[in-house]
Order: structure tokens, then C-alpha cells, then sequence
């Protein structure tokens, strides 16, 4: 793709250079369907006219640098003109090509430029304006049209900035009215008036609708002229549809072979039918674009009307990817519950894909290689695409979800839908439904809140690729820039979600990717973007990392680390490495430490960013493709894994501690070789360690969910993560709700917007919330036995008896428990490992009324308590009472000699 800027100054410049006449104009412009596109180009003069030095230029969507650039060379004869096709046109327009070039790749929002070394020569559309889908006045559009310049435009249009009005040079034809292109003005042959037609005869004889589409992919009876009937299910004649309709078998043409289709698609316009019609068809039998198709229609004839047609079941996951082609043309049904998995299309184009289920990239959910590559081909077997029929792109409102998609009403990917009723077909290399039922789909999955933190938490760490966050020069000038927004007003729309977003994390670290590589200057990106949060969240203090530098490394992004400075600090030195292999594609790696100002907890994070699977033309050797579900650059990503596992492991930040947790987009899915060499090396993926399966995703690529975006961490670190989980806030959304104004109208770029955070990005953030380990001093972590403790017992209890539980306190019971009591100074009581204090020998009020203990607790990690006292009084059981008085003296004079005897004893 070229990207040279011409900025509209230098154009206007070579407007005013250019000369009185040209010979050289642009003469016919061709924006059909699919990509039947094509300019014609026309020497006016009446000398040959060498192309050498002419180049004609494509600006898409209102951008002001070329996306595709031909350099011509061919030598034009007088009076000649010259044919350029989109390399994926149709057979018929290629055969009128003198060249095929991706120049004409446009469609009707895009302007072309003709060059002769700096001379604007002619020009078609307004340069640097998007008009929405096309231009349109006087009863003449660019889009979806043919259109032929007056035969008195001899001067090309050289002023490429100015309005541009297509009623004032150019004539209108249909769509894909290639009749006149090789031609212009005078030159143009006279078309013969047709030769009359035999009025078509209903119940004549036709030729089966089965026998048309045949067995195979193709119909065994492509350019043969046929006449057929059938009943119309599906119309879809409108200009802006498909200009054709649909047609099945009458029941009673209806064949005994399975693999033979009862369905076909009339391109056809001109005859007005509608569903329930008998009808008789007069065309020629097409394969556009691998679909068969009545192409070239002379006649049609309305036979009966009112008739019903009962549409086919079918189900998914499919037997294999051909199933469809047996149904092709044909109603069908799908009645069973399927999940919308790709929305890529819906704005533009009014597509929506559903399956069986929620579809994973294999390597997101396999091993590399075959298991992975035997997901893949599951996938292709569960899936449909279901379109709206319509050839408008970027329709307002949208076909889906009912009444049209808005900031508000949006249609996620993981939404379901229990019905889908319409006309198979196939274009594009997908089967696809046009729906003849509005399918209503359901907020199976809706969109939330940003997760609470956890219960147990007390940091919150979290990522967040931000899409290419450039500020232009800082100061509401320098648009467009090489990424990002386009202009000051699209920047706005841009940081307004990304804060929403970031702020709704409350995330005490977060880690960014793709923000503008322009250092740390007062309007830095990153400054910017700091300075947009701290005016967003009053209550939290937003700082960045400042890495000293005014680039790190050499990519126009880089990664970045905001933090709140109310609730961590740095400590140690910010870190980054150049070395190999982040002097190459992978990006350059940055790390710092942080203390929680609540618990003193230390902790590092890092941020990454490895090498994209983009870009694969420039690979080799294992850095290839290796059609194992990895894609190109997987060896380079592999490296910088180990590589950046390795330097964390040295401490870059200067602080010793273990606790390090990495974040970023490694481009690499769950189960591919990056992250599991990031586990081998020590650091494992928190959210699929926390989940226990590999099932959470943070982007949508094809209609496959996957993580791209992960955060491992040391295992002294996963040890204290409470909750991990994707936030997904822009996977599931569609891209149309972004805040890029490209391919919407007005009051596009008012309803599929909102300040919101959904679709902020296209990739979530991930969030890792950890509780802290509090770290106590020994004299911190010493248990402590409560001072002057009494209890109190009968004389003569049976040993074992439970006394009572003394009063102690652990401050580390978690860590390192009690787990004895030490006593000295009597052993007729003891205290057990849970304080409980037990008789553990005779016990007579007479000896001894009060024991005396000095206790000692200890714990797990060797830490003992300071002595304390405990006494337990001893009840006395015996009775005092008077009249026993006598009795009790003499029977005291006759112990007494006994209890001599026993007081030796306990000596």
C-alpha cells in the first residue's frame, strides 16, 4: 500500500500549472458490483500519446495520502482509450482491459487524480472530502454506476479540492453496464435494435431448475440460453439490493437427487415480481463469481400469483464445507439457537455472522500444528453468514438489530438468535442468507460494568492496548498523523472513550500499547492522555512513567505505564532494553517498580508488546508462515518471550523482589509457543491458571475469539492474585461504533457514537486484582498472652478436665500459627496447642488452693510470647458446718499422721 502525501496546497499549485488543453482525460468510470470496477482513460488529440510520466492516484475515504498509485507507460493512439480493471473483476470486464491494477480498487467515496509529473491533468471526486457513500447531484451518483463523460468534455477537471457536481460532466448507466467502456463520443458504435422476442408460454417446455444447477459446483450448462419456471421466494429487484430475485421449483419439478440445488437467483430488474409468483424465466446460465445464476434476462412472465413455498431445513454444524451447495438459490431455515461471532461487516455492509456456538481461533483453545488446524476446520463446518441483501454500504439504519444499530443499541458478538429464514447464496467464497424474516436477535451478552475490585483485593494491575492514541502535535494541530485519528476532531472522539474506559478500571498500574512514540515532553501523548484522566477522575491522581528518553526504540508506537500516584509510587529505576531481539519488530520492552502506599507491598510490572502476525511477505525461514495456526513472525515472538523473561529475571528496575507481573499484547494466542515459553521460564498466564481452561479472549479476528492480550506473572506473585478476567468492552462490539467518522453519514457519526468506553479500542483490557502479603517484623508477627489471667477448678477433679482457654492473640495466625504453649511452675496443670488449660494431676485444696503458671506461647516460625502469670484457684469441697465440728477434729488428729506421709510425697 503507498502512503506518499500530497497535501492539498501542492495540488492546488499544480492546478494552476496545468495547461489550457489536455490531451489526456478521464473518460468513463465503472463502480460495480462486487469488484466490477474500472476507469477509462482517452487521448483527445490526433497524435499518439505516450503514458510514460502520467500516474494516476487513489485517495479513499476523504484522506489526503494516495492508498494506490499507477504509474502509466502504454503509448495511446489518437482518438484511443486506455482500460483499467480491478484485478478482481468479472470475466466480461476483464476482456475489455488493457490493464488490470488495484488503482481501481475504489468505491463511490473515493477520489481519483490524474498526474502528469506534478500537473494535476484531470480528476474525479473532491479530494480531502468524504462524502459519506458517494457524491450525488442532479440526478447523478458515483456509487453503484457507470459513468460515461460528455462527449464535450475535451479538458480534463483540474482542480481536484474543488466540489465536485457529477451531473456537470458526466451521464449516468446502470450498474454494471460495461456496453460503452473501450469507446467514448463519437467513436461509439450505434447499438442495433434487439430482434423480437417469442412471447414466453407459461407450462411450455423448460429446463428443470435441478438440471441448471447440476451436481456440481458449477452448472453443467454455463452460456446456454434456457427458459425455466418457478415460484419467486426471496425479491430483492431493488436498486439499492441485489437487482434480482429468487426462485424454486414447483413442487412438481422437483427431482430425486439430494446434491441438486431446486433454487436459483434471477439478476433481473426490469419485469416487477413478487414472493408467491409463478414465473417464466427467458436468460442465460452464469457462474458469477463460483454462484449460479440466470444472467442476461430477455423475458420474464408472471404465470400466477399467491403461491406458497415452504422453506428448507437446514442445520448446523454442517457435514463438511460443500453441504450448502446442494440448497444453493434455494428458502431455507435454520431453526436452532446460534451465536452471533463476527459483526466486522454489519455497519458497512450489513453482515452478520452466527454459529453453533462462540468460535475460538484453534490456537486459542489446541495445541499448534494439526489439533489446532482440526479446530479451524470445525469452525468452517458451524457457521453462516447472514446478509441483508442490500448493496448500500453503510445503510441507515442498519438491518440489524432491529430498529438499527446506535451507541446504545448495539449487536455483540455472543448475542443469539433463535431463527434465521431467507434465500441461500454465494458470494465472496461464503454461503450466506439473505433474510426474507427480520431475525430477531437477543442480548444473550450484554454489555457490563467494569469488575468491582474483589472482595480481597487491595492493588489492581491491568492492560490496555489503546489503538494507536497519536495527539498530533499536542496542542490541537499536526492532524492527520501517520496513525490514529485523522483530524483534531476524530482525536476528541478517540480520547473521550479511551478515558472512560481507563478510568472505569480503576486500575492502580496499567500497562498501554500502541500510543504514540513521542517521549515524555509536556504534549507528549502520554502527557495528554494523564492529563485527560486527571480531568476525568477528580479522585484519583493519574502520573506516568517517565522514561527520560524522547523515543523508545524505533517503532512509531510504544508501550507505557500510568499509574494512580494516590495509591502507588515508583521505587528503583524506570527500565527499558534495546537489545536483540527487541532491536527488531518485537518492541522495546519497559519495566518499573511500585510500592502500595496502604500496605508497603512491592511489586514490578512490565509491559510488552511482540511482533504482529501481519506483515508476512517480508518473513523467512521459521519466521514463515508455518500453517500451524501461529502465523508468520512466531520465531521472533518466541525469542522475545524468552528474552524478556530473562530480563526480568535480572531485576532491571534495581529493586529485589519476586513479585513481577508482565502485560501486553503478545500477539500470540493462549496455546501458542510465546506464551507457553513464557511458562516454561517461570511466568504463567494468570487468567488461564485462575479460569483453569484457556477460554477467556480480549479480541476477534474473522469471527474467531482469542487472547492476544495476556498478563503472566512469577509465581510469588500468582500466589496473591484474587481475580483476573478480560473486561470486554471492544471485541464484542461492532467496529462501526468506534470514533472514526470514515464510511458514515452525519447522523452516523452522531448515532453509532457515545463517549462511552465500548469500543474504545479493539482490543480489552485485562484486569489482575492482587492482595497484598503484609509484611510484619518479628516483633509484629510474636503471639501475646494476655497478663494476669485466673481460672478457677475443684479439688479432687478427674484428670483431663478442662479448665478453660487462656486468652492469647496471633497477629500472623495465617502465616505462622501457635503452635505450642510452654509452662513451668507446676505440672498439675497443663495447656494444650489451643490454649485449653487441663488438669493433669491431684488437685487438694488442703496442699495447695492456688497454682500458679508462668505461660509462654510459640508459633510456626519459631517466635515465643513473653512470660505471663496464670493462676487457678482451687475450690475447696469440704463443709465447715458446726455440728460436724467435733466430729471433724478428732478425725483430723487421727489423719494427721497420713497426711505427713503425703506432704513427704509431693516434696
Amino acid at each position: 500500500m503507498f502512503k506518499t502525501k500530497i497535501t492539498p496546497l501542492a495540488l492546488v499549485i499544480a492546478s494552476l500549472s496545468a495547461p489550457a488543453s489536455a490531451n489526456l482525460i478521464i473518460s468513463e468510470y465503472v463502480e460495480g458490483s462486487s469488484n466490477n470496477k474500472a476507469i477509462e482513460l482517452y487521448n483527445n488529440s490526433t497524435d499518439s500519446l505516450s503514458l510514460a510520466g502520467y500516474k494516476l492516484n487513489l485517495y479513499v475515504n476523504g484522506k489526503t495520502t494516495i492508498q494506490s498509485t499507477l504509474d502509466l507507460s502504454a503509448t495511446l493512439p489518437a482518438n484511443g482509450t486506455y482500460v483499467i480493471v480491478n484485478p478482481s473483476s468479472n470475466d466480461e470486464l476483464k476482456g475489455k482491459a488493457d490493464l488490470e491494477h488495484s488503482v481501481t480498487s475504489f468505491n463511490g467515496d473515493d477520489a481519483l487524480v490524474l498526474i502528469q509529473g506534478d500537473t494535476v491533468i484531470d480528476s474525479f471526486g473532491q479530494f480531502g472530502t468524504d462524502p459519506g457513500s458517494y457524491w450525488s447531484e442532479g440526478g447523478v451518483q458515483t456509487q453503484n454506476k457507470t459513468l460515461r463523460r460528455n462527449d464535450s468534455v475535451l479538458v480534463g477537471r483540474t482542480s481536484p479540492s474543488a466540489p465536485f457536481d457529477p451531473s456537470e460532466e458526466w451521464v449516468q448507466f446502470d450498474q454494471d453496464d460495461f456496453s460503452g467502456l473501450g469507446v467514448f463520443g463519437s467513436d461509439s458504435a450505434p447499438v442495433p435494435e434487439p430482434e423480437p422476442l417469442d412471447p414466453l408460454v407459461c407450462g411450455a417446455d423448460k429446463t428443470l431448475i435441478s438440471a441448471i444447477q447440476g451436481d456440481g459446483a458449477a452448472s453443467p450448462l454455463v452460456g446456454s440460453v434456457v427458459k425455466f419456471e418457478g415460484v419467486v421466494t426471496a425479491d430483492f429487484q431493488g436498486d439499492d439490493e441485489l437487482k434480482g430475485f429468487f426462485i424454486s421449483s414447483l413442487a412438481a419439478d422437483i427431482d430425486a437427487n439430494p446434491l441438486t440445488s431446486e433454487g436459483l437467483f434471477v439478476y433481473f430488474a426490469d419485469t416487477d415480481v413478487s414472493v408467491g409468483d409463478h414465473v417464466r424465466v427467458q436468460g442465460t446460465v452464469e457462474e458469477y463469481f463460483d454462484a449460479t445464476q440466470i444472467g442476461s434476462v430477455s423475458q420474464v412472465a408472471v404465470c400466477d400469483t399467491g403461491l406458497a413455498s415452504a422453506a428448507t431445513k437446514i442445520t448446523l454444524p454442517l457435514a463438511d464445507a460443500t453441504y450448502l451447495e446442494s440448497f444453493e438459490g434455494m428458502l431455507v431455515t435454520l431453526e436452532q439457537p446460534l451465536v452471533v461471532t463476527n459483526n466486522f461487516g454489519l455497519g458497512r455492509y450489513g453482515e452478520v455472522e452466527v454459529a453453533t456456538e462462540r468460535l475460538y481461533q484453534g490456537t486459542q483453545v489446541a495445541l499448534p500444528g494439526d489439533t489446532a488446524n482440526a479446530v479451524e476446520a470445525e469452525n468452517l463446518t458451524k457457521k453462516i453468514l447472514i446478509d441483508d441483501g442490500s448493496t448500500v454500504q453503510n445503510l441507515d439504519p442498519t438491518a440489524y438489530p432491529t430498529p438499527g444499530l446506535s451507541a446504545e443499541n448495539t449487536l455483540r458478538t455472543g448475542d443469539t438468535v433463535n431463527t434465521v429464514t431467507g434465500a441461500l447464496a454465494y458470494s465472496f467464497s461464503l454461503y450466506r442468507i439473505h433474510p426474507t424474516v427480520a431475525p430477531q436477535f437477543i442480548a444473550t451478552n450484554a454489555r457490563k460494568d467494569a469488575p468491582e475490585l474483589n472482595a480481597e483485593a487491595d492493588l489492581r494491575v491491568a492492560s490496555f492496548n489503546v489503538l494507536n492514541y497519536f495527539n498530533g502535535d499536542g496542542q490541537g494541530e499536526g492532524f492527520p498523523t501517520s496513525r490514529g485519528a485523522d483530524s483534531e476532531a476524530e482525536f476528541i472522539r478517540q480520547e473521550a472513550k479511551i478515558v472512560s474506559a481507563i478510568s472505569a478500571m480503576q486500575a492502580d498500574v496499567v500497562g498501554l500499547m500502541e500510543i504514540e512514540n513521542d517521549g515524555f515532553g509536556e504534549f507528549s501523548a502520554i502527557a495528554s492522555l494523564v492529563n485527560a484522566l486527571n480531568e476525568a477522575d477528580a479522585a484519583n491522581q493519574y502520573a506516568f512513567v517517565d522514561f527520560g528518553l524522547d523515543q523508545i526504540g524505533t517503532d512509531a508506537i510504544t508501550t507505557a505505564l500510568i499509574y494512580r500516584a494516590n495509591k502507588v509510587e515508583e521505587v528503583g529505576t524506570a527500565a527499558i532494553t534495546t537489545d536483540a531481539p527487541f532491536d527488531f519488530s518485537n518492541r522495546t520492552p519497559i519495566a518499573q517498580s511500585f510500592k502500595s502506599l496502604a500496605t508497603d507491598e512491592v511489586f514490578t510490572v512490565a509491559v510488552a508488546h511482540l511482533k504482529s502476525k501481519g506483515g508476512c511477505g517480508s518473513a523467512s525461514g521459521a519466521n514463515e508462515d508455518q500453517n500451524d495456526g501461529q502465523a508468520c513472525w512466531n520465531e521472533i515472538r518466541t525469542q522475545g518471550a524468552n528474552a524478556f523473561a530473562d530480563w526480568l529475571d535480572s531485576k532491571p528496575t534495581g529493586v529485589d523482589d519476586e513479585d513481577t507481573i508482565l502485560v501486553g499484547d503478545m500477539n500470540a494466542y493462549a496455546m501458542e509457543d510465546p506464551i507457553r515459553a513464557f511458562a516454561d521460564k517461570g511466568y504463567k498466564n494468570v487468567v488461564a491458571e485462575l479460569d483453569g481452561n484457556t477460554l477467556a479472549y480480549s479480541y476477534s479476528f474473522s469471527g474467531r475469539a482469542g487472547s492476544l492480550d495476556h498478563a503472566v506473572a512469577s509465581a510469588s506473585l500468582l500466589s496473591k492474585v484474587v481475580s483476573a478476567k478480560d473486561w470486554h468492552i471492544n471485541a464484542d462490539e461492532p467496529i462501526s461504533l468506534d470514533y472514526n467518522v470514515e464510511f458514515k453519514s452525519d447522523a452516523q457519526q452522531s448515532s453509532l457514537y457515545s463517549q462511552s468506553a465500548y469500543r474504545a479500542s479493539d482490543h480489552d483490557p485485562v484486569i489482575v486484582d492482587i492482595k497484598s502479603e503484609i509484611t510484619l517484623t518479628p516483633e509484629e508477627q510474636t503471639p501475646v498472652i494476655t497478663a494476669n489471667q485466673t481460672f478457677a477448678i475443684d479439688e479432687n477433679s478427674a484428670i483431663g478436665t478442662v479448665i478453660g482457654t487462656l486468652d492469647f492473640s496471633d497477629p500472623n495466625a495465617d502465616e505462622s500459627p501457635v503452635v505450642k504453649f510452654i509452662v513451668s511452675g507446676n505440672s498439675s496443670v497443663s495447656i494444650n496447642n489451643q490454649g485449653q488449660l487441663i488438669v493433669a494431676g491431684e488437685l487438694d485444696y488442703e496442699f495447695e488452693n492456688r497454682i500458679t503458671l508462668s505461660v509462654q506461647a510459640q508459633d510456626s516460625a519459631g517466635n515465643v510470647s513473653k512470660a505471663e502469670n496464670v493462676a487457678i484457684k482451687v475450690n475447696n469441697l469440704r463443709s465447715d458446718d458446726d455440728n460436724d465440728a467435733g466430729s471433724l477434729f478428732w478425725l483430723t488428729l487421727l489423719l494427721a499422721p497420713l497426711s505427713i506421709v503425703r506432704r513427704f510425697k509431693k516434696k
